[in-house]
């Protein structure tokens, strides 16, 4: 386990963040109104990895006469022991931290009864499906105490590594760092055909990565406030505080989530070898990528695989810089830039499984032509928590986005901090940064994007269906702190001709 430390003083952010401009003025200016924030960490060689990784439970479905596979997601509050013997209150699905694996087929329909058994309402929102935007589970689908939704919809997208977490206007944060977080595995015949490692838990192993705070005791303390927002010291993986993974095949597949609600990683591995990408949010790449560092923003994906020796041990490392984080200067100490963590250690068997040849091609994906552009849109990202200068507003509709047209999306950050980009129902295709080709890890399908400060990103995306004038999907900063003072928008899928309405939220009370 980590060993008991100091906690650092709680940071409060100060009003006034639209007025600083350059990394070392919003430094400045908030140490001069008394604010402490946090500075580097390391963790690296204090972790006793003396715990086995818990592996999130596969939900349990059925399948009715219909043919609808049904779930059902429980969000309630618990106790978790982070340490034996020291309780801490947490939130969970089905549970007391996090939530269960939701596994579907490409082709299948499916429906999950969700109830609220909070004190308050929340929302579930289907992180990189493509879906209805009434069943989406933005702010607008809000789940009262004791109600009850039950969202359905047709898998209708490659497979992929997708989760899903709560999205209630203001309060996104809170709630996903409180543990209301899972994932939502898709499959097809394509990925099965490859032969890539698949046996849940096994070689084919979810690694939901958070960062938060401990008490000397080992009682959760959550984080402390940077001007990312909650920003902790100590990483835990699917709720596991010092985690062991012990595996028994050669060849091992890790799907990695940052459900982090502010924190940026850096993931390498501590012996140096390549990490091997084979898949980002939305589905495997053509071919697989070895990288020194794998970065993940809060939301993201990324799926690796790691080959081990018999008996061997590696560790999984963040070992951020300011280069990768995008940051300069005291900015870049006191937002992660410059913080290095053991994330799990993974322990080979004595005998491994042999496994069988990774091939060359992963994915065929055909790239977008430009010529079909319908329509082009700017989204500048400014210090005040704002996209376009306006921060969000539950009664107005942004953008109206016409069914089956190609846009191109370009996000500008004008702040001195990076943000993460997610845009609801689509996976899009990055076309460039900066002018420049995306890097190949890049190059794939996503949801979510890294957006560092100064820089600017094209994406392309198409909207294949779903036309509702009287439902938005969102569009945000992924930092959830961000998210939740204002930097979101919202915008409507409709028909050619018609325009967007903005109804009233949906409250499901019973």
């Amino acid at each position: 386990m980590l060993r008991p430390r100091l906690r650092r003083p709680t940071a409060t952010i100060a009003s006034g963040l639209a007025a600083l401009a350059a990394g070392g003025l919003v430094a400045l200016a908030f140490a001069g109104c008394g604010v402490v924030t946090p500075g580097p960490v390391s963790t690296v060689g204090k972790v006793d990895f003396d715990r086995p990784l818990a592996i999130p439970p596969l939900a349990e479905s059925t399948v009715d006469a219909d043919g609808v596979r049904a779930f059902s997601l429980e969000a309630r509050a618990g106790t978790t022991e982070f340490e034996p013997g020291v309780p801490s209150e947490t939130w969970g699905f089905d549970g007391d931290y996090l939530g269960p694996t939701l596994v579907a087929e490409r082709g299948e329909r499916v429906r999950v009864d969700v109830s609220n058994s909070l004190d308050e309402p929340t929302t579930v929102h289907w992180h990189g499906m493509h879906l209805p935007a009434e069943m989406d589970g933005g702010p607008h689908q809000v789940v009262e105490p004791g109600a009850h939704w039950s969202p359905s919809w047709a898998i209708d997208q490659p497979a992929a590594t997708l989760w899903y977490h709560p999205h209630p206007h203001g309060e996104t944060e809170t709630h996903v760092a409180r543990g209301l977080a899972g994932l939502f595995l898709l499959h097809d015949e394509r990925e099965r055909a490859l032969g890539l490692p698949s046996e849940y838990g096994v070689d084919d192993v979810p690694v939901i990565v958070q960062d938060t705070g401990f008490s000397a005791e080992g009682r959760l303390e959550g984080a402390q406030r940077g001007y990312a927002g909650g920003l902790g010291d100590e990483l835990i993986v699917n709720g596991t505080r010092s985690p062991f993974l012990e595996v028994h095949d050669e060849l091992v597949r890790l799907r990695l989530l940052n459900a982090s609600t502010a924190r940026s990683y850096a993931f390498t591995w501590s012996d140096g070898r390549p990490m091997r990408q084979i898949a980002s949010d939305g589905g495997l790449l053509e071919a697989s990528v070895d990288l020194d560092r794998l970065r993940l923003s809060p939301g993201e994906r990324a799926e690796v695989l790691l080959r081990v020796e018999p008996g061997e041990r590696v560790v999984l490392q963040s070992r951020m810089t300011p280069e990768i984080a995008g940051l300069v200067g005291p900015v870049a100490a006191t937002n992660g830039g410059d913080d290095a963590f053991d994330v799990l250690e993974v322990r080979a068997a004595a005998t491994l499984d042999l496994a069988s040849p990774v091939p060359a091609v992963l994915n065929e994906i055909a790239d977008f032509d430009e010529t079909q552009i319908a329509a082009d849109r700017r989204f500048e990202l400014n210090d005040s928590f704002e996209i376009n200068g306006r921060a969000m507003d539950m009664g107005r509709i942004d953008e109206q986005v016409t069914v089956d047209t190609l846009e191109r999306w370009t996000v500008v950050n004008d702040t001195a901090l990076p943000h993460s980009f997610h845009v609801h129902d689509v996976q899009f295709r990055l076309a460039s940064i900066d002018g420049a080709p995306p890097p190949p890890e890049l190059a794939g399908w996503k949801d979510t994007i890294f957006v560092e400060p100064g820089r600017e990103y094209v994406l392309l995306m198409r909207f294949e269906d779903y036309a509702d004038p009287d439902t938005p999907y969102m569009y945000h900063c992924h930092l959830l702190w961000h998210e939740d003072q204002g930097m979101m928008g919202q915008f409507a899928v409709v028909e050619p001709g018609p325009r967007a309405t903005m109804p009233e939220e949906t409250h499901h009370e019973h």
